[in-house]
């Protein structure tokens, strides 16, 4: 095992230790909505590790660790700690950062798919670059519908600004998903190019090579 993935495992399992205790702490302090929301976003943080080992995929440590960071930040800090309501510009680091997983997660999603002996798929780069911007974009929608929901059902205030909050949310996804698309884009056409995605797709198809068989 490398430094880098030492360094990256290291950090995920801190930041989900760091959840541990903030979970025992609002248990101690006898906080127990705050204690079963940490509980929760907890299990959110080992859903790559559970769903890598059930589907026999492994997650790269460096998305993985991301996507930690991302619900450290978003549902701990941002709601449980309410971030989102002291620092005005979380919301939008927050909402570029969901569009750029997401993209890559759709990226490599069809990427795979593509690659399959069993799957009769063949897409041209800017189709796959293109799906990963819907399916970026779709994933974000849904989840504004979701806080919409929430709101409306529980008396909370996901939404924030009600329609204005949605619509920048919207805008900063959409943006996130762009920026992500074209740079798989410009991955799958011009392969050889020098970028973070460009390593992490890499490793991705280093780490499971019986997902990108050649086909005949």
């Amino acid at each position: 095992m490398s430094d880098a993935i030492r360094i990256h495992k290291w950090l995920t399992l801190s930041i989900q230790l760091a959840l541990l205790l903030g979970a025992l702490w609002a248990v101690w302090q006898g906080r127990w909505l705050a204690a079963s929301t940490t509980s929760a976003i907890i299990v959110v943080t080992l859903l790559p590790l559970i769903l890598g080992r059930r589907f026999a995929v492994t997650v790269p440590p460096e998305f993985e660790l991301l996507a930690v960071v991302f619900v450290y930040g978003s549902l701990f800090l941002g709601e449980v700690h309410g971030y989102y309501l002291r620092f005005w510009w979380w919301d939008v680091v927050l909402h570029a950062g969901s569009g750029f997983l997401l993209g890559i997660l759709g990226l490599l999603l069809v990427h795979t798919m593509n690659e399959l002996e069993d799957v009769e798929l063949q897409l041209r780069p800017r189709f796959v670059a293109l799906f990963a911007f819907a399916f970026s974009v779709s994933i974000g929608a849904l989840w504004e519908i979701f806080e919409f929901f929430v709101d409306q059902t529980f008396g909370l205030n996901m939404q924030k600004s009600g329609l204005v909050d949605t619509m920048w949310d919207l805008i900063v996804d959409t943006a996130g998903a762009a920026l992500i698309s074209v740079l798989g884009w410009s991955y799958l056409s011009r392969a050889g190019t020098s970028s973070f995605l460009e390593r992490w797709i890499a490793a991705f198809i280093a780490a499971n090579p019986r997902l990108f068989r050649s086909k005949v």
